[in-house]
């Protein structure tokens, strides 16, 4: 196992993550998939959009980061992009990924995007088979319209903030940031910018290939796996 490879611990029908130690154990910030395990058929994952919002054009990278209710039953306490799963009004496909991405975002965080062609895709994850409540998200990539003021909805999410992806992980390593897996890596991936712009210009036109984690078990303990790591293909 590399050093920080996540891992997951079974604690009744949930799973949580532990780190290097006991005291890593229980501590909230640690990577986990979200919810139940899933004993029986497999659950279809649901469509979902997330936006990643951008700020510092060719001078700098910034995200958007929302704080999920610490009382939601789902990653409460969680530091992630907004987004959530698609409405079956908004239909399927891009389109409806798009739309939820969108409507999300200015539900959360009161940043309107007019229209949905600025949208970037960046990647596409799917929640692993392991888990129950699964998602098939997308991740676009946005630019802060000229005039927005991101802020809370004082709700579903209770704060935002932006950060440079490098300082949103190392806040993580220091312990004031809980970050979900997916956010984690989103923001590793990140780091390597040095500018909104950079990133963008990166971004279009590339081919996007769902990434499929997994969850391998080891006896009463399972890690977070990735597709060319190790125990993948197992």
């Amino acid at each position: 196992m590399k050093p920080h490879e996540p891992q997951i611990h079974f604690t009744g029908r949930r799973l949580t993550a532990v780190g290097e130690n006991a005291t890593q154990m229980t501590s909230p910030d640690r990577p986990r998939p979200e919810g139940e395990l899933n004993l029986g058929p497999t659950t279809e994952p649901r469509p979902a959009g997330t936006v990643i919002l951008l700020r510092g054009g060719g001078d700098a990278l910034e995200v958007l980061l929302v704080q999920r209710n610490p009382n939601s039953r789902f990653m409460g306490g969680a530091w992630v992009f907004p987004g959530g799963a698609v409405d079956r009004r908004e239909g399927h496909g891009d389109d409806a990924h798009r739309a939820a991405a969108i409507r999300e975002l200015e539900e959360e965080a009161a940043v309107t995007i007019a229209d949905p062609a600025e949208l970037v895709p960046f990647s596409r994850w799917i929640t692993p088979a392991e888990v129950k409540i699964r998602f098939d998200t997308w991740f676009y990539l946005a630019p802060l319209p000229p005039g927005a003021r991101a802020r809370a909805d004082g709700g579903e999410v209770v704060e935002a903030r932006w950060y440079e992806p490098a300082a949103a992980l190392e806040s993580r390593r220091r312990g004031e940031l809980f970050l979900v897996f997916p956010t984690i890596k989103h923001l590793e991936q990140l780091s390597g910018f040095a500018s909104a712009d950079a990133l963008l210009e990166h971004a279009r036109g590339r081919e996007i290939h769902p990434v499929r984690p997994r969850v391998v078990h080891q006896g009463e303990t399972a890690r977070i796996v990735l597709p060319g790591e190790p125990g993948y293909e197992d």
